[in-house]
């Protein structure tokens, strides 16, 4: 069951809430990890350099959040660049204020937020500024081991950060792709229905009406054969309903010999001399399905357009490309030509073709301003995405010819 693009959205900003939770709480951990440490100067030192270094904790883990999160959720924080400022200055500063390196503990995160919001390769250099600093603070006063410790965290620690608000970031990105992609699935679905409607049902619908007029006037003359198209019509009826349900269930399924049997039926019935001539091919079934629906289109056409009294329709195979043609008479001449193809599909039929004939039929009305068919626009749609070309224009004096190729 294909959801609906408001609960994508929900699920794209649920999942992205996620993400962004996740990389909150391991950042948060992490500073909380290196304000313990901090704590450490109530250890080792006097009560004012333990609440020196409290507070500086402080400002870093709180300038740190608000610029990190800031950077979750893909902006800058209000003050930038000031609060990445500050956080260096209370990152330093304090070194001056209490022995042993201050700015070890708090130097990686800075380094994050160097590298985050800054260039990839200036945060790099900042960061390798920060290294330099502390070898050159700190070699004298701790041990090797103890230094090598330290001066590694500077560089992890930002590249966690960073790979966090990454992680974030490209996570919301493609859940934002995965609704757009979702959307455009169910628009996708939508002119697949619509077009199917107008393709299948019109055809079926003109069928309906062209036999429920026959049956009328028969009924005064000859009501038994009046009697057989009614039971035709209500064949059609059903045939129309089951085509319905096909459509919505996405799984309507046309065969060109079935189509053309449908088409040489339904134009005998009304008066036009039919033939069909069909060669001998195999086809795949998006080309066949294509064919199939060419035959139904124009059999539509010849029935609501025209006051054709023959048709033809031929299959020919040459260089594994299967050619349809459709002929049929009785076009009237044609009025000023309105409306368009859509710019996907210009080029695909000629210009002659930019607005389709609306020519009357026995007993209406003429009709002097045609109006723009979507049939012939959904018709070579499904020719293009088959592979094909499409071509429909006028044939001599009275005629029209619509002519497609697929590959075999």
């Amino acid at each position: 069951m294909t959801s609906s693009p408001a609960s994508s959205a929900v699920s794209s900003a649920s999942s992205a809430s996620s993400a962004r939770r996740l990389a909150s709480g391991l950042l948060i951990a992490v500073s909380v990890a290196y304000s313990i440490i901090g704590l450490l100067y109530f250890l080792t030192g006097t009560l004012a350099n333990g609440l020196v270094a409290s507070a500086a904790m402080a400002g870093v883990v709180g300038l740190n959040h608000v610029n990190i999160r800031a950077a979750l959720r893909g902006g800058r924080p209000p003050l930038f660049p000031l609060t990445v400022l500050l956080q260096a200055v209370v990152t330093y500063v304090p070194d001056y204020l209490l022995p042993a390196g201050y700015s070890a503990v708090a130097a990686p995160m800075l380094a994050g937020a160097a590298l985050v919001f800054l260039p990839l390769g200036w945060g790099a250099a900042a960061v390798g500024l920060m290294m330099a600093y502390m070898w050159t603070g700190l070699f004298q006063v701790l041990p090797p081991v103890v230094m090598l410790f330290y001066l590694m965290t500077v560089p992890i620690t930002g590249a966690l950060s960073y790979a966090l608000v990454r992680f974030v970031r490209v996570s919301a990105d493609l859940e934002e792709a995965r609704a757009e992609l979702a959307e455009a699935a169910v628009l996708k679905e939508r002119l697949r229905i619509s077009r199917d409607l107008h393709d299948g049902l019109g055809h079926s619908l003109t069928a309906i009406a062209l036999k429920g007029d026959l049956a009328a006037r028969l009924i005064p003359r000859d009501p038994s054969a009046a009697h057989g198209e009614v039971a035709a019509l209500v064949k059609v009826a059903r045939e129309a309903a089951q085509d319905v349900r096909q459509v919505a269930r996405g799984y309507r399924r046309l065969s060109l010999t079935g189509e053309v049997d449908r088409a040489v039926a339904l134009l005998e019935s009304s008066g036009v001399s039919c033939q069909a001539h069909l060669a001998d091919a195999p086809l795949p079934r998006h080309a066949d399905e294509a064919l199939a629906w060419a035959v139904r289109e124009a059999a539509t056409n010849v029935l609501r357009h025209t006051r054709a009294t023959t048709c033809t329709i031929t299959t020919s195979a040459h260089a594994g490309r299967l050619r349809l043609e459709v002929a049929n008479d009785g076009v009237t001449p044609p009025a000023t030509m309105s409306g368009t193809l859509p710019a996907a599909l210009s080029g695909t039929l000629p210009a002659a073709l930019s607005g389709r004939y609306a020519h009357p039929a026995p007993g209406d009305a003429a009709v002097t301003e045609p109006t723009a068919g979507g049939g012939l626009v959904g018709l070579a749609e499904r020719v293009e995405q088959a592979g094909g070309t499409l071509h429909a224009a006028r044939s001599g004096p009275d005629g029209f010819l619509l002519a497609l190729e697929v590959p075999a």
